[in-house]
């Protein structure tokens, strides 16, 4: 089964939205310029307040080492999401410090060889976005290749997740925008969302090139 993240939480009745849909991931976003930054602090009451079970990803786009380091050793976060320009190097050096704790890496496609980059990256998962969170999909043809893992992001709404789950397999997708009104979470859309891609694909449940090959993520 796909797996789905509903990211950008910033707001507690977010997280009982969250618990009420019981996605597989939740997100939280610690960059300045998006509405949903949420503080260090924010952040660990929203940890709180959503159930155990559910892994929550940290958004991070070129961010200090010693932020990550801190939230993911305070319980806050378990997985690691990059958006920003963070070299192999920076990824080798968050996976010695935080052994265990899963790694995605964020690519903005364009074009068939921006998938070069993903599929070499060491990240332990890759996400395909269209790399700037205007919730616009980008040209879902250019990842038909795609040969390792992925989550896919960008563009997603609750109508369209069957059709990509059918057409791709993702590991997971990854919605936040397109479970918004007015810039703000929707519990009906959240619901919906995960409703879809839970319901979606059931042939491709766990075909082996849909799984990423260091887990470390709660199921």
């Amino acid at each position: 089964m796909t797996r789905i993240k509903i990211c950008g939480l910033f707001r507690p009745c977010d997280a009982e939205y969250v618990n009420q849909a019981m996605p597989d991931y939740a997100g939280f976003v610690f960059f300045e310029k998006s509405h949903r930054k949420v503080t260090m602090q924010q952040a660990a009451q929203l940890r709180e307040k959503i159930h155990s079970s559910i892994p929550v990803a940290g958004v991070f786009v070129n961010a200090p080492r010693e932020q990550i380091l801190s939230l993911c050793r305070a319980g806050v976060i378990q997985i690691v999401q990059l958006h920003g320009d963070e070299s192999e190097e920076y990824i080798g050096g968050l996976k010695a410090l935080l052994p265990g704790v899963p790694i995605w890496r964020a690519f903005r496609v364009r074009a068939p060889e921006d998938l070069t980059a993903a599929q070499q990256s060491t990240a332990d998962l890759i996400l395909l976005d269209n790399g700037y969170g205007t919730g616009e999909p980008f040209d879902w043809s250019l990842i038909s290749g795609i040969t390792r893992p992925f989550v896919l992001a960008g563009g997603l709404t609750p109508q369209n997740i069957p059709q990509a789950i059918t057409r791709f397999a993702p590991y997971a997708v990854d919605i936040s925008s397109g479970v918004e009104t007015e810039r703000q979470k929707d519990r009906e859309k959240i619901l919906a969302a995960v409703a879809a891609a839970h319901g979606a694909g059931q042939e491709n449940i766990e075909k082996p090139q849909n799984r990423p090959e260091r887990s470390g993520q709660k199921e």
